[in-house]
Protein backbone atom coordinates (compact mmCIF):
# COMPACT_ATOMS: atom_id res chain seq x y z
CA UNK A 1 0.00 0.00 0.00
CA UNK A 2 1.56 3.26 -1.16
CA UNK A 3 0.17 6.69 -2.00
CA UNK A 4 1.95 8.93 -4.48
CA UNK A 5 0.91 12.54 -5.02
CA UNK A 6 2.20 15.24 -7.31
CA UNK A 7 1.62 18.00 -9.81
CA UNK A 8 1.72 18.57 -13.55
CA UNK A 9 5.21 20.09 -13.41
CA UNK A 10 8.07 20.47 -10.96
CA UNK A 11 8.69 24.21 -11.27
CA UNK A 12 6.36 27.19 -11.03
CA UNK A 13 7.13 30.89 -10.35
CA UNK A 14 4.84 30.87 -7.28
CA UNK A 15 6.48 27.83 -5.65
CA UNK A 16 9.33 27.87 -3.09
CA UNK A 17 11.23 25.39 -5.27
CA UNK A 18 14.49 26.90 -6.40
CA UNK A 19 16.54 23.79 -7.10
CA UNK A 20 14.33 22.26 -9.76
CA UNK A 21 13.35 18.63 -9.53
CA UNK A 22 15.48 17.98 -6.43
CA UNK A 23 13.50 20.49 -4.37
CA UNK A 24 10.18 19.42 -5.85
CA UNK A 25 10.90 15.80 -4.93
CA UNK A 26 11.11 16.81 -1.28
CA UNK A 27 7.55 18.15 -1.47
CA UNK A 28 5.88 15.44 -3.55
CA UNK A 29 6.78 11.88 -4.46
CA UNK A 30 5.45 11.84 -8.05
CA UNK A 31 5.18 14.11 -11.08
CA UNK A 32 3.50 14.08 -14.46
CA UNK A 33 6.13 13.79 -17.17
CA UNK A 34 4.43 16.04 -19.69
CA UNK A 35 7.65 17.20 -21.36
CA UNK A 36 8.21 13.79 -22.94
CA UNK A 37 5.08 14.34 -25.04
CA UNK A 38 6.93 16.96 -27.08
CA UNK A 39 10.29 15.23 -27.44
CA UNK A 40 12.23 12.26 -26.12
CA UNK A 41 14.67 13.64 -23.53
CA UNK A 42 18.41 13.51 -23.99
CA UNK A 43 20.29 10.82 -22.10
CA UNK A 44 21.91 13.53 -19.96
CA UNK A 45 18.47 14.79 -18.95
CA UNK A 46 17.40 11.33 -17.82
CA UNK A 47 20.63 10.97 -15.85
CA UNK A 48 19.87 14.28 -14.13
CA UNK A 49 16.37 13.11 -13.20
CA UNK A 50 17.84 9.96 -11.66
CA UNK A 51 20.41 11.94 -9.71
CA UNK A 52 17.83 14.38 -8.31
CA UNK A 53 15.25 11.85 -7.10
CA UNK A 54 15.06 9.03 -4.61
CA UNK A 55 14.40 5.48 -5.88
CA UNK A 56 10.80 5.61 -4.63
CA UNK A 57 9.99 8.80 -6.57
CA UNK A 58 7.65 8.19 -9.51
CA UNK A 59 7.29 9.70 -12.99
CA UNK A 60 4.11 9.21 -15.02
CA UNK A 61 5.81 9.58 -18.40
CA UNK A 62 3.67 10.69 -21.31
CA UNK A 63 4.56 8.93 -24.53
CA UNK A 64 5.70 11.21 -27.37
CA UNK A 65 3.02 12.79 -29.55
CA UNK A 66 4.69 11.30 -32.64
CA UNK A 67 3.47 7.94 -31.32
CA UNK A 68 0.04 8.81 -29.93
CA UNK A 69 -1.17 11.77 -31.98
CA UNK A 70 0.74 11.89 -35.25
CA UNK A 71 0.92 8.17 -36.08
CA UNK A 72 -2.03 7.25 -33.81
CA UNK A 73 -0.21 4.13 -32.53
CA UNK A 74 0.46 2.71 -35.99
CA UNK A 75 3.92 1.87 -37.37
CA UNK A 76 5.65 3.13 -34.22
CA UNK A 77 7.93 0.25 -33.21
CA UNK A 78 11.12 2.23 -33.82
CA UNK A 79 9.86 5.31 -32.00
CA UNK A 80 8.72 3.25 -29.03
CA UNK A 81 12.03 1.39 -28.83
CA UNK A 82 13.99 4.64 -28.91
CA UNK A 83 11.84 6.12 -26.15
CA UNK A 84 12.08 3.05 -23.94
CA UNK A 85 15.85 2.80 -24.40
CA UNK A 86 16.26 6.46 -23.41
CA UNK A 87 14.20 6.24 -20.22
CA UNK A 88 15.66 2.87 -19.15
CA UNK A 89 17.99 4.42 -16.51
CA UNK A 90 14.93 5.66 -14.59
CA UNK A 91 14.09 2.05 -13.80
CA UNK A 92 11.33 1.72 -11.20
CA UNK A 93 10.97 5.50 -11.03
CA UNK A 94 8.74 5.17 -14.11
CA UNK A 95 5.36 4.62 -12.51
CA UNK A 96 3.76 3.93 -15.90
CA UNK A 97 3.96 4.73 -19.57
CA UNK A 98 1.15 7.25 -20.06
CA UNK A 99 -0.63 6.80 -23.38
CA UNK A 100 -2.70 9.97 -23.72
CA UNK A 101 -4.86 9.75 -26.84
CA UNK A 102 -6.42 12.63 -28.79
CA UNK A 103 -10.12 13.40 -28.51
CA UNK A 104 -10.60 12.15 -32.07
CA UNK A 105 -9.38 8.67 -31.08
CA UNK A 106 -12.66 6.84 -30.55
CA UNK A 107 -14.16 3.34 -30.33
CA UNK A 108 -13.46 2.58 -34.04
CA UNK A 109 -9.74 2.91 -33.18
CA UNK A 110 -9.78 0.32 -30.40
CA UNK A 111 -8.14 -2.26 -32.67
CA UNK A 112 -5.11 -0.02 -33.06
CA UNK A 113 -4.93 0.53 -29.30
CA UNK A 114 -5.24 -3.19 -28.56
CA UNK A 115 -2.47 -4.07 -31.04
CA UNK A 116 -0.22 -1.34 -29.66
CA UNK A 117 -0.68 -2.42 -26.05
CA UNK A 118 -0.05 -6.07 -26.86
CA UNK A 119 3.31 -5.14 -28.41
CA UNK A 120 4.48 -3.18 -25.37
CA UNK A 121 6.99 -4.86 -23.03
CA UNK A 122 5.35 -6.68 -20.15
CA UNK A 123 7.78 -5.25 -17.60
CA UNK A 124 6.37 -1.74 -18.09
CA UNK A 125 3.13 -0.64 -16.46
CA UNK A 126 0.71 1.04 -18.90
CA UNK A 127 -1.82 3.79 -18.24
CA UNK A 128 -4.18 4.99 -20.99
CA UNK A 129 -6.07 8.28 -21.05
CA UNK A 130 -8.92 8.73 -23.52
CA UNK A 131 -10.99 11.81 -24.26
CA UNK A 132 -13.59 10.65 -26.77
CA UNK A 133 -17.04 10.91 -25.10
CA UNK A 134 -18.21 7.57 -26.52
CA UNK A 135 -15.77 5.68 -24.29
CA UNK A 136 -17.54 7.04 -21.22
CA UNK A 137 -21.00 6.20 -22.54
CA UNK A 138 -20.07 2.57 -23.21
CA UNK A 139 -16.86 1.78 -21.30
CA UNK A 140 -16.98 -2.01 -21.46
CA UNK A 141 -15.02 -2.50 -24.69
CA UNK A 142 -12.20 -0.21 -23.63
CA UNK A 143 -12.09 -1.81 -20.19
CA UNK A 144 -11.74 -5.20 -21.88
CA UNK A 145 -8.87 -4.00 -24.08
CA UNK A 146 -7.07 -2.52 -21.07
CA UNK A 147 -7.80 -5.49 -18.86
CA UNK A 148 -6.31 -7.91 -21.39
CA UNK A 149 -2.87 -6.39 -20.81
CA UNK A 150 -3.26 -5.15 -17.24
CA UNK A 151 -3.35 -1.47 -18.21
CA UNK A 152 -5.01 1.25 -16.15
CA UNK A 153 -7.56 3.83 -17.37
CA UNK A 154 -6.20 7.25 -16.34
CA UNK A 155 -8.86 9.45 -14.76
CA UNK A 156 -8.85 13.13 -15.70
CA UNK A 157 -11.53 14.70 -13.52
CA UNK A 158 -12.62 18.18 -14.63
CA UNK A 159 -16.08 18.13 -13.03
CA UNK A 160 -15.13 20.66 -10.34
CA UNK A 161 -13.54 22.95 -12.93
CA UNK A 162 -16.74 22.97 -14.97
CA UNK A 163 -19.04 23.06 -11.96
CA UNK A 164 -19.34 26.86 -12.01
CA UNK A 165 -18.52 29.63 -14.53
CA UNK A 166 -14.83 30.55 -14.75
CA UNK A 167 -13.39 33.37 -12.68
CA UNK A 168 -10.23 34.96 -14.01
CA UNK A 169 -8.12 34.38 -17.14
CA UNK A 170 -6.54 31.08 -16.04
CA UNK A 171 -9.92 29.47 -15.40
CA UNK A 172 -11.29 30.88 -18.67
CA UNK A 173 -8.36 29.35 -20.56
CA UNK A 174 -8.85 26.02 -18.79
CA UNK A 175 -12.52 26.06 -19.79
CA UNK A 176 -11.46 26.45 -23.42
CA UNK A 177 -8.76 23.75 -23.40
CA UNK A 178 -9.71 21.04 -20.91
CA UNK A 179 -12.07 18.19 -21.82
CA UNK A 180 -15.55 18.18 -20.30
CA UNK A 181 -16.13 14.51 -19.55
CA UNK A 182 -18.02 12.48 -16.95
CA UNK A 183 -16.22 11.60 -13.77
CA UNK A 184 -15.08 8.00 -13.73
CA UNK A 185 -13.64 6.40 -10.60
CA UNK A 186 -13.45 2.67 -11.28
CA UNK A 187 -9.94 1.27 -10.84
CA UNK A 188 -8.89 -1.53 -13.20
CA UNK A 189 -5.56 -2.37 -11.57
CA UNK A 190 -3.65 -2.16 -8.30
CA UNK A 191 -2.22 1.21 -9.42
CA UNK A 192 -5.04 3.65 -10.25
CA UNK A 193 -4.07 7.11 -11.54
CA UNK A 194 -6.16 10.24 -10.90
CA UNK A 195 -5.55 13.64 -12.49
CA UNK A 196 -7.80 16.04 -10.60
CA UNK A 197 -8.23 19.66 -11.65
CA UNK A 198 -9.87 22.05 -9.23
CA UNK A 199 -10.25 25.82 -9.26
CA UNK A 200 -7.96 28.73 -8.48
CA UNK A 201 -9.87 29.21 -5.24
CA UNK A 202 -8.08 26.81 -2.90
CA UNK A 203 -11.06 26.16 -0.65
CA UNK A 204 -13.12 25.21 -3.69
CA UNK A 205 -10.42 22.79 -4.83
CA UNK A 206 -10.25 21.15 -1.39
CA UNK A 207 -14.01 20.80 -1.05
CA UNK A 208 -14.17 19.39 -4.56
CA UNK A 209 -11.71 16.57 -3.93
CA UNK A 210 -13.80 14.89 -1.23
CA UNK A 211 -14.93 12.29 -3.78
CA UNK A 212 -11.31 11.40 -4.44
CA UNK A 213 -10.41 11.41 -0.78
CA UNK A 214 -13.06 8.74 -0.22
CA UNK A 215 -12.01 6.79 -3.32
CA UNK A 216 -8.30 6.85 -2.50
CA UNK A 217 -8.86 5.78 1.10
CA UNK A 218 -11.02 2.95 -0.19
CA UNK A 219 -8.38 1.86 -2.71
CA UNK A 220 -5.66 1.89 -0.08
CA UNK A 221 -7.77 -0.23 2.24
CA UNK A 222 -8.17 -2.69 -0.63
CA UNK A 223 -4.38 -2.91 -0.94
CA UNK A 224 -4.08 -0.74 -4.05
CA UNK A 225 -1.39 1.93 -4.48
CA UNK A 226 -2.98 5.00 -6.14
CA UNK A 227 -1.29 8.05 -7.59
CA UNK A 228 -3.07 11.41 -7.48
CA UNK A 229 -2.02 14.54 -9.36
CA UNK A 230 -3.55 17.84 -8.22
CA UNK A 231 -4.04 20.57 -10.81
CA UNK A 232 -5.56 24.03 -10.68
CA UNK A 233 -5.94 26.34 -13.67
CA UNK A 234 -2.99 28.53 -12.65
CA UNK A 235 -1.25 25.81 -10.54
CA UNK A 236 0.05 28.48 -8.15
CA UNK A 237 -0.96 26.44 -5.08
CA UNK A 238 -0.88 22.97 -6.63
CA UNK A 239 2.31 21.97 -4.81
CA UNK A 240 0.98 22.59 -1.32
CA UNK A 241 -2.46 21.30 -2.28
CA UNK A 242 -0.95 17.97 -3.32
CA UNK A 243 0.73 17.68 0.09
CA UNK A 244 -2.52 18.62 1.78
CA UNK A 245 -4.36 15.87 -0.08
CA UNK A 246 -1.76 13.39 1.15
CA UNK A 247 -2.14 14.72 4.70
CA UNK A 248 -5.91 14.34 4.57
CA UNK A 249 -5.55 10.73 3.46
CA UNK A 250 -3.10 10.05 6.30
CA UNK A 251 -5.54 11.60 8.78
CA UNK A 252 -7.86 8.73 7.90
CA UNK A 253 -5.15 6.10 7.37
CA UNK A 254 -2.16 6.90 9.63
CA UNK A 255 -0.35 3.82 8.36
CA UNK A 256 0.24 5.57 5.02
CA UNK A 257 3.90 6.57 4.81
CA UNK A 258 4.41 10.34 5.29
CA UNK A 259 5.94 12.54 2.64
CA UNK A 260 9.51 13.81 3.15
CA UNK A 261 10.14 17.12 4.88
CA UNK A 262 10.24 19.78 2.14
CA UNK A 263 13.36 21.72 1.23
CA UNK A 264 11.72 25.15 1.35
CA UNK A 265 13.37 28.28 0.01
CA UNK A 266 10.48 30.63 0.63
CA UNK A 267 7.01 30.76 2.18
CA UNK A 268 4.14 28.83 0.68
CA UNK A 269 0.95 28.53 2.71
CA UNK A 270 -2.53 27.41 1.79
CA UNK A 271 -4.65 29.59 4.05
Amino acid sequence: MKLHVGCAMWTHPAWPVRKGLRSYASWCNAVEGNTTFYATPAASTIASWVEQTAPDFRFLLKMPKAITHERRLGDVAGLVRSFLDTIEPLGERVHALWVQLPASFGPPDLGALAAFLRRMPRDRRLAVEVRHPAFFEHPQRLEQVLGDVGAEWVVFDTTVLFGAPPIGPAEEEAWQKKPRLPRRSHALTAHPVVRYIGRDDDAHTVSGWQHWLDAVVGWLREGRSPTVFVHTPDNAQALVLARRFHDEVRARLPEVEPLPAPLASGPLTLF
